[in-house]
């Protein structure tokens, strides 16, 4: 059955039918930008952990969480403070906070590539364990989603394999506290995201809302076991547009549950940061459009994170 004007995907399916699944999340990204999978077929058990220790992170008094975050660390790792973010454009500030987990390897490594080391809130050792394991589960299932989008592209389907290794990919836990009747601003403003694609397991409150080509906006509440999965800006350039990276955002809930905070985590899927993005490398032309022109995938970032007031 459709799912908010989205027809599920399921794991199975990827697995019996590898043309088919590909086939069909390549078209709906086409449509709507987004798919989703259901179920999802991740550690439930795991994913209820992750959550538990960010519920106890993010009810930490605030001292204590500010000692988590990371100067001059563009936000990507650490704790990045309630109102730090805004959508691009957007005057007021997003009414959230988060923490991100980047990539685990030796230090040497992390600064070959040039990025930061992980910081652990000490309050919580389960923490690390937990966020990890969950790390590694949706990389690994990103990287078999990105193997059925390039052959549904008619690449070959370890063509991402490469590009994502060592890429600068992002888990983020999310808290959007309750609001207040006379606060100012939403949840999370209208925007697109950065990377090549996000995964994102359900939040326990709804908000998520697509824009539409129509300009019309579609609401997503997904089911308890599903999995979002939308376009980045970076997939949407390296396709010169033919995979959309869509705007979303996350209103604000209705009175009734304003006294209730909202809780989400989303996998930003990235390249490494050396890897040029570029149309060409996929048999197509970005013309004269500078949105579809070569970059370094770490160029395109900064670029992006001095947008929304992280760099």
């Amino acid at each position: 059955m459709p799912f908010a004007g989205i027809t599920p995907l399921s794991l199975e399916a990827m697995t019996r039918d590898l043309d088919g699944f590909a086939r069909d999340i390549v078209a709906s990204f086409r449509d709507t930008g987004f798919a989703i999978l259901a179920p999802h077929g991740l550690d439930q058990g795991l994913i209820d952990a992750v959550m538990a220790e960010s519920r106890a992170f993010f009810a930490l008094p605030e001292a204590v969480k500010r000692g988590y975050v990371i100067p001059g660390g563009r936000g990507q790792r650490g704790y990045v403070a309630f109102g730090a973010e805004s959508a691009k454009d957007e005057t007021l500030p997003d009414l959230k906070e988060f923490w991100h987990v980047g990539r685990e390897a030796p230090a040497a490594r992390l600064q070959a590539l040039g990025l930061k080391e992980n910081v652990w809130p000490a309050e919580r050792p389960g923490f690390q364990p937990a966020t990890l394991a969950l790390y590694g589960a949706l990389e690994g299932l990103g990287r078999q989603l990105l193997s059925a989008i390039a052959r549904g592209l008619g690449l070959a389907d370890a063509f991402f394999e490469m590009p994502v290794t060592d890429g600068d990919s992002i888990l983020r836990l999310l808290h959007y506290p309750p609001i207040a009747a006379d606060a100012e601003g939403v949840r999370a403003g209208a925007h697109e995201d950065i990377n090549v694609i996000t995964l994102l397991l359900g939040a326990d409150e709804g908000g998520l809302q697509l824009l539409r080509a129509d300009g019309s906006w579609l609401t997503l509440n997904p089911a308890p076991g599903s999995l979002v999965v939308n376009v980045g800006d970076m997939l949407q350039r390296l396709t010169a547009g033919s995979l959309r990276s869509t705007t979303h955002r996350v209103i604000n809930p209705p009175p009734e549950r304003r006294a209730f905070a909202r809780y989400s985590i989303p996998f930003f899927l990235h390249f490494a940061p050396d890897y040029v993005i570029d149309p060409a490398s996929v048999g197509l032309s970005g013309g004269d459009d500078p949105r579809f022109s070569p970059i370094r995938a770490d160029d395109y970032l900064a670029e992006r994170l001095a947008e929304i007031g992280l760099s």
